[in-house]
């Protein structure tokens, strides 16, 4: 049984997000939208009674106070009368939805036989709408369409989407008989974000071993090369002339970055305060007799281009991360950040196709970083902001996050034999391509082609897991740590075990729906998961203090001595 519960203002309070979406309706110039009113929607699946679905409503999703609720069976037609346009805008399939997982964890913990829950937001608009009016509307306010989907009229949905059974397949890709167009085509069809010379380099590589690719080791190479993963620009070679002089690089990263810091670090001498630079997730300085401190900051640009909120929200979580997984853990104590967008005067006629608004930009990217930060209890001490017009197609949104490590705790290492322990957050279809897609050109298109790069964050479930590494730490439970930033279990796994080797299970990953196959589970940059290398006398810990804080935990494999990386699915090479 599928149950839709509406919950409203109740008769005399007002609609405050109706009014502020009429605002902006007419800022838009959708002159013929007189009247908007919101509701929020809760989709109930399972074995549910109406006065059980009532109870549900009333104890757990509504204010009992200031809002009132309607409960309708689906798929039956609800009628919203001549006189209104109902829109409804949910998620799509695949994106993470945060306040539903909650409910339907809070449902079952309580009993109740849930199957899935699913949230939306119901407008409804005048009648006397005009067909261009609503468009824009639905475009330019009530949804994103790179995560949502807008469905008009009464829902008539018979279930909630949960995914679809998988079937193992390993698939090659032949690459050999492919010419320059060809390859060049390739990459750009599965967003490999790759260059000529790379897919040739790529191309003669397996030529070399007598056999193509499979699919998984192209997406594995295609994220390792990235320039999010491994800053292709910065460590290239550089040919800088003017008028007046030619400045050449063979490697400007260490040429410039690093030279400067080696240089003041000889310098200081003995009172060189620099504990760890240029090795692991973030920086380490010293700090004071007991700990040291640990600084990251980066960028987030084309995801919070395409989806504000999501983009800057997990743009921060990911350096929290950052600092979590530097060392054996640092404890993420303040925030910081830097924002550069268009100006707000810019009108909505003057926008290119696919661009979101510059305010709209900088609403959804200023509430992501409060959010995150706020819901881990990690406050933002200080920040900037600056406006420019050249940032219309792409915003500037740097994400920085300070934490503490106790002296002695810095260095990590690997061991075979060590177990390959995922924690937090399931593996979902969000954040495919994340790495490869924040190495290309925005175009009009990204919208629509990157769609699945977006990632959605979950800033409870972080918290809950940064309070497992820091008592797994201080007990010894671990020998090392990093996130699953860019690339996933690709890059997490893969750097961890770059000096030793990998054997790894993909189909004992934790999922969040039915579907995924081997490849979206090994690159998939779904938030909130950290990756361990856990002694195997230590698993039994590890797992009681895991689940005694609510956090999952799962073996995905083991490091080996074989220096080499073996990816297996139900036992299948």
């Amino acid at each position: 049984m599928l149950w839709e519960v509406e919950i409203r203002p109740v008769q005399g309070e007002l609609d405050r997000e109706g009014l502020r979406i009429l605002k902006e309706a007419k800022s838009l110039g959708c002159e013929s939208v007189s009247s908007v009113m919101r509701r929020t929607l809760f989709l109930l699946e399972g074995d549910l009674e109406e006065s059980i679905v009532a109870s549900i409503a009333a104890d757990l999703l509504a204010d009992q106070v200031t809002q009132e609720i309607t409960l309708t069976p689906l798929p039956s037609s609800r009628d919203f009368g001549i006189d209104t346009k109902v829109i409804n805008v949910m998620l799509r399939p695949g994106m993470t939805d945060n306040v539903a997982q909650t409910v339907k964890s809070e449902l079952i913990d309580r009993g109740w036989k849930i199957k899935a829950v699913a949230t939306a937001h119901r407008y409804l608009i005048n009648s006397t709408v005009t067909e261009n009016d609503m468009l824009r509307l639905c475009q330019k306010i009530l949804a994103n369409e790179k995560i949502e989907r807008v469905m008009l009229g009464p829902l008539s949905l018979t279930t909630i989407s949960l995914g679809k059974s998988y079937e193992f397949k390993l698939k090659e890709v032949v690459i050999s008989t492919l010419n320059d167009e060809q390859l060049q085509d390739l990459s750009k069809k599965w967003q490999l974000s790759l260059s000529l010379v790379e897919m040739k380099t790529i191309q003669q590589y397996f030529a070399d071993m007598g056999h193509e690719p499979t699919d998984i080791e192209l997406e594995t190479i295609a994220q390792t090369w990235s320039e999010h993963c491994s800053h292709k620009t910065l460590g290239g070679r550089i040919k800088y002339q003017d008028n007046e002089k030619t400045i050449q690089y063979e490697n400007m990263l260490k040429e410039t970055i690093f030279k400067a810091t080696t240089t003041i670090r000889k310098q200081l001498g003995q009172e060189d305060w620099c504990v760890s630079v240029f090795k692991d997730n973030a920086g380490v300085v010293t700090f004071n007799d007991a700990f040291d401190v640990c600084i990251k900051v980066e960028t987030h640009n084309r995801p919070s281009a395409l989806e504000p909120y999501g983009g800057a929200n997990t743009g921060l979580g990911g350096v929290i991360r950052d600092t979590i997984g530097t060392g054996l853990g640092g404890k993420p104590v303040c925030s910081t950040d830097v924002f550069c967008f268009a100006p707000f005067e810019i009108s909505h006629q003057e926008l290119p196709k696919g661009i979101i608004h510059p305010r709209r930009v900088a609403q959804g990217v200023v509430a992501g970083v409060r959010d995150y930060g706020n819901r881990m209890g990690i406050p933002t001490v200080n920040g900037a902001v600056y406006f420019d017009p050249r940032y219309l197609g792409n915003p500037l949104v740097y994400c920085g996050n300070v934490a503490l490590i106790p002296k002695g705790k810095t260095d990590k290492k690997v061991m075979p034999e060590n177990l390959i322990v995922a924690i937090g957050g399931k593996t979902g279809l969000d954040g495919i391509h994340g790495a490869t897609f924040s190495s290309a050109i925005l175009t009009q298109d990204s919208e629509t082609v990157s769609a699945g790069a977006v990632q959605i964050g979950n800033a409870i479930t972080e918290k809950m897991v940064l309070d497992v590494i820091m008592q797994a730490r201080d007990k010894g439970l671990f020998t090392s740590i990093t996130d699953c930033g860019a690339g996933g279990f690709s890059s997490a796994i893969g750097e961890m075990a770059a000096e030793t080797g990998a054997e790894v299970w993909l189909d004992r990953a934790p999922l969040k729906y039915q579907g995924l196959s081997y490849t979206e589970i090994w690159i998939s940059e779904a938030q909130e998961r950290m990756v361990l290398a856990v002694p195997p006398k230590n698993w039994d810990a590890f797992r009681q203090l895991c689940e005694a804080e609510g956090v999952e935990a799962t073996v995905l494999g083991k490091f080996t001595d074989s220096g080499r990386l073996v990816l297996m699915y139900a036992d299948e090479q």
